[in-house]
């Protein structure tokens, strides 16, 4: 049966954005349907935001930010690039290529968030920080999709490495920063008014000098495309680690905002690693699983 997945897979690259967006609608709300837990998380995590005027169509775009994969990381670079029909805010990168500073590009899990670096990289080198999938058949189509166009550098210690010696080069580098780390390579600090584990590598590679951007490609109605939207931050990182890594928290609130519907609301952001204590003010976190 897992034979299966990999065809399936090439066969939805082929199909037009439109029609997977419309079958990802789908897909979202069937999710939602069968899935209590997925449901629970979902509109837990949107209430509390207090964007649960978005929560109908966040059902539906979850669904799309699924199906839309298979395109962005199987077609050629030209096909996906071409998918970005209007650019808001490329000055900033132009401008850290003028004064030679590296970029790091923070990119959560909103819109669609695999376009971003696929664009940047396009034009000058690019290194995203990745974890090999749990599915072992999603692994190779990964790694020959994003990684034709993307330098991957895996999630320990040499990755970590590469990203440093990527910004200090001056390349950009690409992650994920609502991705829920492993113990002891974060800290307890607020998202959306709750502790969550975060990364704090961020905070780190920050300390580069590298132009620290916030990107994310807005989905177009009636698969149109997208629209890449960058932001600065709204104030320098100050402080220690953790007040740098809470702040980038809020910074990724700001950016949600823009567009709540388009966030996947239903990720387990506030599970907890085996082994990273407790959240703080003794309130627990939701324990990992599998399906997050």
């Amino acid at each position: 049966m897992s034979s299966l997945f990999p065809l399936a897979f090439k066969a939805l690259a082929r199909l037009p954005l439109p029609l997977l967006h419309n079958l990802g609608a789908l897909a979202g709300w069937l999710a939602w349907l069968l899935s209590p837990t997925y449901r629970r998380n979902f509109a837990t995590h949107i209430g509390q935001a207090g964007m649960t005027a978005a929560k109908w169509a966040a059902i539906a775009e979850a669904g799309k930010a699924v199906l839309e994969l298979p395109k962005i990381w199987l077609r050629t670079q030209d096909e996906v690039v071409a998918r970005v029909v209007k650019v808001s805010g490329w000055e900033l990168v132009e401008g850290a290529w003028a004064a030679g500073r590296g970029i790091l590009f923070l990119t959560p899990h909103l819109g669609c968030f695999e376009i971003t670096a696929q664009y940047y990289a396009a034009r000058k080198p690019m290194t995203v920080l990745y974890r090999r999938p749990k599915q072992d058949w999603l692994a190779p189509l990964i790694e020959e999709g994003r990684g034709a166009n993307l330098k991957l550098a895996p999630a320990d210690l040499s990755g970590v490495r590469r990203l440093l010696k990527a910004l200090k080069t001056g390349e950009a580098v690409g992650m994920l920063p609502d991705q829920v780390p492993g113990k002891g390579e974060g800290a307890w600090v607020p998202f959306f008014g709750r502790p969550a584990y975060t990364m704090t590598l961020a905070a780190r590679l920050a300390e580069t000098g590298a132009t620290v951007l916030l990107a994310y490609a807005e989905r177009l109605h009636y698969g149109a495309g997208y629209h890449l939207k960058l932001f600065p931050l709204s104030a320098p990182l100050e402080g220690d680690l953790e007040q740098r890594t809470a702040q980038l928290n809020r910074e990724l609130e700001a950016l949600i905002r823009h567009c709540p519907e388009q966030y996947l609301w239903g990720y387990n952001r506030y599970k907890e690693p085996r082994g990273a204590g407790l959240p703080p003010e003794g309130k627990p976190a939701a324990k990992a699983d599998t399906a997050s």
